[in-house]
């Protein structure tokens, strides 16, 4: 089930993408996956497309909650959670920080996000 998700995010031009291993750790499942989308239009697009692939290849439907305003949408499968936020909204609530080691959370867009943030902040 995660490589199957795990290529659909890269089909769609998911940005971002995290995975982590949950087990032993939750029993909520076994992974979650993080991503992010450029808009909000991109972030529902991609969750959409992610559960009629996940609906064709194995006959399993997905819950989703959030698609609808596409800031943060959450898919769940039973084994794999996956969040699709919106770059900002992803670096509001920080989901990664919750489950991984401080020295893994390095990524590229939000190290952007925070140094645009803290130009903003400098230049007010």
């Amino acid at each position: 089930m995660l490589d199957r998700i795990l290529a659909s995010l890269e089909d769609d031009k998911a940005e971002d993408v995290v995975s982590i291993d949950l087990r032993g750790r939750s029993a909520m499942a076994d992974h979650m996956v993080v991503a992010s989308g450029r808009s909000s239009r991109q972030v529902a697009s991609i969750a959409e497309k992610l559960v009629e692939r996940l609906k064709e290849q194995t006959g399993r439907t997905a819950r989703v909650e959030g698609k609808a305003t596409g800031d943060w949408v959450l898919i769940d499968t039973d084994d794999v959670i996956v969040h699709v936020f919106r770059p900002e909204v992803r670096e509001f609530y920080q989901l990664e920080k919750m489950w991984m080691p401080a020295d893994a959370l390095r990524s590229p867009t939000l190290d952007r996000l925070r140094a645009d943030h803290s130009a903003e902040q400098a230049g007010n």
